[in-house]
């Protein structure tokens, strides 16, 4: 979450009323994340979370990630859902972007991450797999391996004034990438960017997920490789092998991983790194001016990226595979 657009108070009190949920209170500005501009909203009826969408997220996905927080919620995932009008829209137009109120989840997500917190995540995260399998609606990632390439052309010639020697080793590992990853595993409904500021806990208790703005259909293993760079590594970046075979563990008691997953899993960790490597440089290197965000450190995950690139297989991650396969 971020703010990038500014909303008066007489704006906001105008946009509010179609939905019926009360007269405004107060508001404020969420300045974590780093993709839309995102408000936490107090009215006569309780609190809500307001979205105005930007960047990366283009207007006519909004049906698709709306309508599987709702899909979601009638197969008992807990996630937020959205607050429709009186007419029953669930967007508007505010401060000139597309704009939408969901409901507000109780909890708090997780500063550091305990093991108690990666298994309800990976438990979770299958469950929601499972619970994707009859969404009709589809959206192809847009941040794929395909989409990688124009990010490094677009700050390459910067990375080295980031980190020494930065661009000639995206450079390598994007030609590694792009030669080797795999086009033919199980594939559904993915959330793509489960992090732990993504999901809610009260105490070890998960709550709720939130965020589903990246959310697409690819490869259900790479969602499982994100989460493995999101949730197993430490404040140094360095590996939880304990928290790996929790998370691992619990995703596999709700869905198996196949052989071939388990084989490419260390390549798809590499390219989930790539990924958050990629977008977090070029959000670093492009700031816009006034922005009430806070950019991600790009460098975390060349570390993370490094890591696994000396995995070989399962076992590096705290798991035998035989135990793994439907």
């Amino acid at each position: 979450m971020a703010v990038y657009t500014d909303v008066t108070a007489e704006e906001l009190a105008d946009f509010l009323v179609p939905y019926g949920i009360g007269d405004l209170l107060s508001y404020k500005g969420i300045a974590e994340g780093v993709e839309n501009s995102n408000y936490l909203l107090h009215t006569s009826k309780g609190y809500f979370f307001l979205t105005l969408y930007e960047k990366r997220v283009a207007a006519k996905d909004l049906p698709f990630f709306l309508g599987l927080m709702a899909h979601l919620a009638t197969h008992g995932i807990t996630c937020p859902q959205p607050v429709v009008t009186k007419n029953g829209e669930a967007l508007g137009t505010l401060a000139g972007r597309p704009a939408a109120i969901i409901d507000f989840l109780e909890g708090v997500w997780p500063r550091k991450p305990n093991v108690a917190h990666c298994a309800a995540v990976g438990q979770a995260l299958a469950k929601m797999h499972l619970a994707g399998a009859d969404f009709s609606m589809s959206r192809p990632n847009a941040l794929s391996v395909k989409d990688w390439r124009p990010l490094f052309d677009q700050a390459g010639d910067r990375a080295d004034g980031v980190q020494h020697g930065l661009r000639a080793l995206l450079g390598a590992e994007l030609d590694h990438l792009e030669k080797h990853w795999p086009g033919d595993l199980p594939k559904g409904v993915i959330h793509a960017d489960l992090f732990p500021d993504n999901a809610l806990f009260l105490g070890d208790k998960l709550s709720g997920l939130i965020d589903f703005y990246f959310a697409c259909n690819d490869m259900l293993a790479y969602d499982v490789a994100i989460c493995l760079n999101a949730w197993c590594f430490e404040i140094d970046h360095s590996f939880n092998v304990t928290k790996a075979r929790a998370f691992l563990n619990a995703y596999t008691r709700e869905r198996k991983l196949t052989a071939a997953e388990q084989d490419a899993l260390p390549l798809l960790a590499r390219g989930a790194a790539m990924r958050f490597l990629l977008t977090r440089l070029v959000d670093w290197l492009n700031v816009p001016p006034g922005a009430l965000v806070k950019p991600k450190d790009p460098l975390e995950y060349v570390r993370k990226l490094r890591f696994h690139q000396s995995v070989k297989s399962m076992r590096d991650y705290g798991v035998e595979q035989s135990g793994m396969v439907a």
